[in-house]
C-alpha cells in the first residue's frame, strides 16, 4: 500500500487518531464531523465522539489515496479495528480553513 503525502492539519488527524487531546487541535471551534449517520459540531463534540470510538473500536487507520474535489480533500484509508466488516476502506472529506479541520465526512 502506497503512503501519500498529506495537507499539515489532515496528516496531524491521522496522527492523533488515539489521542482525542491533540485530534481537537486538529479542528476549528465550530467544526463538523459527520459519521455513521450521526453529526457532532463543535471540538468538545467531536472530541468526545473521537474518545469513545478509539476506546470501543481500537481502530487503526492508514492513508493510501489522497484527491481534491472542489474545495475539499477527500483521503481513502485503509482501517482495521474491533468493529464487522474489519478491514475497510473509508473515505475521509476534509474542507480545510486557515490551517485546521472545517468540516470533516466520513463514509464507507
Amino acid at each position: 500500500m502506497t503512503l501519500v503525502t498529506l495537507p499539515e492539519p489532515i496528516a496531524a488527524y491521522f496522527a492523533a487518531e488515539h489521542q482525542p487531546e491533540r485530534l481537537a487541535r486538529c479542528f476549528m471551534p465550530q467544526a463538523i464531523l459527520r459519521d455513521d449517520g450521526h453529526t457532532y459540531t463543535g471540538v468538545d463534540a467531536i472530541k468526545a465522539f473521537m474518545a469513545e470510538a478509539s476506546a470501543k473500536y481500537s481502530a487503526t487507520s492508514v492513508p493510501f489515496a489522497l484527491e481534491r474535489e472542489d474545495s475539499f480533500q477527500i483521503v481513502r484509508a485503509k482501517v482495521t479495528g474491533n468493529f464487522p466488516g474489519s478491514p475497510i476502506d473509508l473515505s475521509y472529506r476534509f474542507r480545510l480553513e486557515r490551517g485546521l479541520i472545517a468540516s470533516l465526512e466520513i463514509t464507507a
